[in-house]
């Protein structure tokens, strides 16, 4: 016998966790490059990075920027720096407008992440409400989306990007809008993403994290992060939902993808 002082409770599986968190999930809020397509697939971010630098640098600018941020593979750095320095609304919202018309342009060959088109429209079918909450352009995820015929899986719940550059994730407030928007309790819902500054948001606003890293590099951000669930495949999930299906569909007419 086990004395009270000796007994240990069992630790939780990965698959049992992972089945906790869909099964508590009743709003999914997706990050979007990364967990449902690489956005930058066959338009790298780097080069797109470096034009925003070039246009700075046009301007009489490139002097603001660090140089780590001159030499940044993240578009996304070179638009806070310039919010960071205060330099007033046009020029952060030219700024924006540029990065907008790179990431439009990159849809064309952006890759979409295995298995999330029958995760999401899976997820859907189930009665799950989704939203997508990103430091993307709502207007190039709206064009992504529609593009692979998932936009009325989301429908008008895609928050994402504005000039207002100091919102952008790990500032949970596009979370907090999707949240807002949908009614729902933090602890309803679930947040998919693939960077440390999506786990931050999520920390942020008390919303559960489930980690998605197509490479060991991606995980390793993410665990350093302190990220406790993290998958390397979003197979895992669909496999979760189908084996907990209803017996009949919970919406009229409606039936899951592959049936």
């Amino acid at each position: 016998m086990t004395s009270d002082t000796t007994r240990t409770e069992p630790v939780a599986s990965p698959t049992d966790r992972l089945r906790r968190l869909v099964s508590r999930a009743e709003v999914v809020l997706w990050d979007f490059d990364g967990p449902i397509c690489r956005l930058f697939a066959g338009h790298p971010a780097p080069e797109v990075a470096g034009s925003l630098v070039d246009w700075l640098e046009t301007r009489g600018l490139r002097g603001l920027l660090t140089e780590a941020e001159r030499h940044t593979a993240d578009p996304h750095a070179v638009l806070r720096a310039v919010d960071r320095a205060g330099l007033g609304r046009d020029v952060v919202a030219e700024l924006e407008e540029r990065l907008t018309r790179e990431e439009l342009r990159a849809t064309a060959t952006a890759m979409p992440t295995a298995w999330a088109d029958p995760l999401i429209r899976t997820w859907t079918a189930l009665g799950a409400r989704l939203a997508v909450a990103s430091n993307n352009s709502p207007r190039v995820i709206g064009a992504y989306l529609a593009g692979r015929g998932l936009a009325d899986c989301f429908g008008p719940h895609i928050y994402g990007r504005d000039t207002d550059a100091h919102r952008l994730k790990p500032d949970p407030y596009h979370l907090h809008r999707a949240l807002n928007a949908l009614t729902a309790a933090p602890a309803t819902a679930l947040l998919i993403g693939d960077s440390p500054t999506d786990h931050e948001a999520a920390r942020r606003a008390g919303i559960p994290f489930l980690g998605y890293a197509r490479n060991t590099r991606k995980a390793r951000l993410l665990a350093d992060a302190g990220a406790r669930d993290v998958i390397g495949s979003l197979e895992p999930l669909l496999h979760l939902l189908r084996e907990n299906k209803p017996s009949s569909p919970p919406r009229a007419q409606q039936h899951l993808p592959g049936q």
